[in-house]
């Protein structure tokens, strides 16, 4: 592989969900030949998922490996350089910007695209995590119709945790909600709509023991906080933790501006950020939609957001440069 340490590039990737293998794709397309750095989970979240069935162009549904190496596949084909590699360090104070890539080898940056997506928060128990996948997910919109007529359940006491326990009302048969406190979070009208669900039970002052099953969820076991007592529940076959999310975006704190959570705020209908020639894309700057094909749609944004901010550069310093020679 081509030794990269201080080369400068048109444009640079930090992340390889959809979001940012599109904006490759883009980006490679008008001959900016940009490099991805894949970071600590080459392909983003979608790499942790079975079946996605909810992606245009895939009729029959496609594993989420496959889909992100068809994304990876043709943002190469058009000339992008994608390889592992984590962006550690970046120095914002003057263009282009340096950056140090696992702590070692420096490049350099005309315009650099953050897609470095977000984190579902988990319970962090071997059950879950054995079965994540296999029943046990964090994206109730991705994963709920494998789940018609099945009885579910859902971590959290969130607007989150209601809008995606009132999504799984379409297909499961029964939602139970477990909550470790006695009361939601949520705002009064998420809780009203939760509430009058017919389908909807409330587990309360519980928290989530364990996840029963050995290749897929056949039950789960749930503790009182109160009493201590242990149930089990063994008609579930689904598990959705919703608990939040945090994005990745640790690399840009104090120098980008955020939301209290950490995603990153742009400017208008752009990808901008606060810094001339950075552009978010993805769910380190969405924390609505959180869905492959809208991450896609905002790395599209922000490879042409890149182009014309490269174009308008070069077009001053030829309009500087007449100038000059005149």
């Amino acid at each position: 592989m081509e030794d990269i340490q201080g080369k400068t590039f048109d444009v640079v990737i930090v992340g390889s969900g959809p979001a940012g293998l599109t904006a490759a794709i883009y980006a490679a397309r008008a001959d900016l030949n940009p490099i991805v750095f894949e970071g600590p989970e080459p392909g983003g979240q979608l790499t942790q998922t079975t079946e996605v069935d909810n992606y245009p162009g895939y009729p029959e549904g496609v594993m989420g490996p496959k889909m992100m190496e068809d994304f990876r596949q043709q943002a190469t084909r058009f000339g992008a350089d994608c390889r592992y590699g984590y962006v550690t360090n970046i120095e914002f104070d003057e263009r282009p910007y340096k950056l140090t890539v696992d702590e070692e080898t420096d490049i350099y940056a005309k315009a650099i695209i953050i897609a470095t997506g977000a984190s579902a928060k988990w319970l962090n128990i071997p059950s879950e995590k054995r079965l994540r996948g296999k029943g046990v997910s964090a994206c109730a919109t991705c994963d709920g119709a494998f789940f018609r007529e099945q009885h579910v359940v859902i971590v959290g006491g969130g607007d989150t945790a209601m809008e995606e326990a009132l999504f799984l009302t379409k297909f499961a048969s029964k939602v139970s909600v477990i909550h470790r406190r006695e009361e939601l979070r949520a705002s009064k009208a998420m809780q009203n709509r939760a509430f009058n669900n017919d389908k909807i039970e409330f587990v309360w002052n519980s928290e989530l023991e364990e996840v029963l099953g050995d290749q897929v969820v056949d039950g789960v076991k749930i503790k009182n906080n109160e009493s201590g007592e242990v149930s089990t529940l063994d008609d579930v076959t689904g598990v959705f933790i919703a608990i939040g999310h945090k994005p990745n975006t640790d690399l840009f704190k104090d120098v980008l501006t955020m939301d209290d959570v950490g995603y990153i705020q742009t400017k208008g209908q752009s990808t901008e950020t606060d810094l001339p020639g950075i552009f978010a894309s993805g769910d380190a700057m969405d924390p609505i939609y959180r869905q492959a094909v809208t991450a896609a749609g905002t790395g599209c944004r922000a490879a042409l957001d890149a182009e014309r901010f490269l174009a308008d550069e070069l077009d001053s310093e030829v309009a500087i440069a007449q100038k000059h020679w005149k």
